[in-house]
């Protein structure tokens, strides 16, 4: 997800799938996959904490807020720190993976960005809270889940590093890790500058990241 941001309005789902498969060495996480039921509990986590931060949620309120008690809530999750773990190692495998199965569908370099920006649009628009958990609560998720986060968006950004190079021959490696850092900072911004409905703001990230890309 590379630490950003987001905030409220109507929200278009994107589907996450299960992040137990392994992803190319980077080893998965010892966390249970990923129920229906765990899934909802995640979500309802996720916009508690984006609106009142991790520490600011007891065990209780979210047991409340998902129909339960606070202790039940150990059914599902061994602690509040492992439902954060697995809420942002969940995505950072997500965005990975569909990521890299965007870019082996594409024809070349330019159609291969334009479909991880459409992913990356598809993910910011859909999930403002993650990403504001992601930026604000990265402090406190257990060493382990941190490594594992950092390893998986170390990835991804390769993965459009790749593709932007590719695109112009004359970029640098880390002139094109540059450019990447920069078009996520543009992407998660949802959370602050996601103030039209999300067909508009969708049309004006897209256009704003092409440009950047020279894609235009």
């Amino acid at each position: 997800m590379i630490p950003l941001a987001i905030w409220e309005q109507p929200r278009r789902e994107v589907a996450l799938p299960s992040p137990r498969t392994p992803v190319d060495g980077l080893t998965g996480t010892n966390l249970d996959a990923v129920t229906p039921r765990r899934q909802q509990i995640l979500d309802i986590a996720a916009e508690l904490f984006a609106a009142r931060g991790f520490h600011g949620v007891s065990v209780a309120e979210l047991g409340a807020a998902c129909g339960i008690s606070g202790p039940a809530l150990y059914k599902h999750f061994e602690s509040k720190d492992a439902m954060l773990a697995e809420m942002l190692v969940t995505i950072s495998e997500t965005l990975l993976a569909e990521g890299r199965t965007r870019v082996a569908s594409a024809e070349g370099a330019r159609e291969a960005l334009e479909a991880l920006v459409e992913w990356h649009i598809e993910f910011a628009i859909g999930h403002r809270a993650l990403i504001v958990v992601q930026d604000r609560d990265w402090s406190s998720l257990p060493d382990e889940a941190r490594e594992r986060v950092r390893a998986l968006q170390r990835a991804y950004v390769d993965v459009w590093a790749t593709q932007v190079r590719l695109n112009d021959s004359t970029m640098s490696p880390e002139a094109s890790r540059t450019r990447a850092h920069v078009l996520f900072g543009l992407l998660n911004s949802t959370p602050h500058s996601g103030r039209l409905p999300d067909p508009q703001m969708h049309d004006v990230l897209r256009d704003m990241a092409h440009g950047a890309l020279g894609l235009s």
